[in-house]
């Protein structure tokens, strides 16, 4: 019997890694800096009231979670994590807010509670996105707001296709992310959407090691539960690394591109 997408995913992974780099993740996670600064331009041009009570859905080191206090003085806002690291790195970088634990897709929170809910990096670890938005629609009111930054199926593809290629006939047991069009198929039933659209965030390193390191150290690992004991072999890296370097390196290094998925949402009345 094959596996529902949920399953694929080991969700205790994803929190485990996200937990124990929460202290250096923001020293390495550049382009979710830059992400979750483009999501909250985008919520603030869409401003129009004063929300009652805000939501943020994942918030991490605290990147958006400071900004939402520095530009929403007025609300009340709870941030919410699913690794208590990262809960811990929040309450850190933050003055006022509430923070608790909190799994996405199943948020411990009344139907109806929130006007704005807010999440930037994170709807790319949920696979059941249905589900996930169906969960975020509940405990939003009627006309509230769903802003979501996240990254899409095109992210990272020079080492997946490294990767696949080093790998030949063999899967490639990798976590997939979502398209624009799973995006909007996701929604319906529950949000209108006011905007949504794909950027692409390219990120230059050094070396394909390095590249890995990087990723190591924001938590971003690879958390599929198909994916094969231990590290591939030493064979399939040195091939994956010299794959990445003919077919994607140039002056400026070893590119790493992100797609990356704004929404900005109405809850259907």
């Amino acid at each position: 019997m094959p596996q529902t997408m949920e399953e694929t995913l080991n969700r205790r992974q994803v929190q485990q890694h996200f937990s124990a780099h929460a202290r250096e993740y923001d020293r390495y996670a550049q382009v979710q800096q830059t992400v979750a600064e483009n999501l909250l331009r985008l919520l603030l041009a869409e401003q129009r009231q004063t929300w009652q009570q805000g939501l943020e859905i994942g918030s991490g080191s605290g990147q958006l979670s400071r900004r939402l206090e520095h530009h929403l003085p007025e609300v009340p806002l709870l941030f919410s994590d699913l690794a208590h690291g990262m809960s811990l790195q929040t309450r850190s970088v933050t003055r006022s807010g509430l923070i608790c634990d909190a799994d996405a897709a199943a948020l411990p929170f009344l139907s109806q509670s929130f006007d704005l809910v807010v999440s930037s990096s994170v709807y790319q670890w949920l696979e059941d996105l249905p589900a996930a938005f169906a969960e975020a629609a509940r405990v939003t009111k009627p006309d509230g707001l769903f802003a979501v930054a996240m990254f899409g199926e095109k992210t990272l593809f020079e080492l997946r296709d490294s990767h696949q290629a080093a790998l030949g006939t063999r899967p490639l047991h990798e976590q997939t992310f979502a398209s624009l069009e799973t995006v909007a198929s996701a929604l319906q039933g529950h949000f209108e959407p006011l905007l949504l659209r794909s950027e692409f965030e390219v990120e230059w390193h050094r070396s394909v090691p390095q590249l890995l390191k990087n990723l190591k150290r924001i938590g971003a690992q690879n958390a599929s539960k198909q994916r094969p004991a231990g590290l591939a072999s030493r064979r399939v890296m040195q091939q994956l690394m010299e794959l990445y370097r003919q077919n994607y390196a140039n002056e400026k290094g070893i590119p790493a591109t992100y797609e990356v998925i704004y929404l900005l949402a109405r809850r259907i009345s």
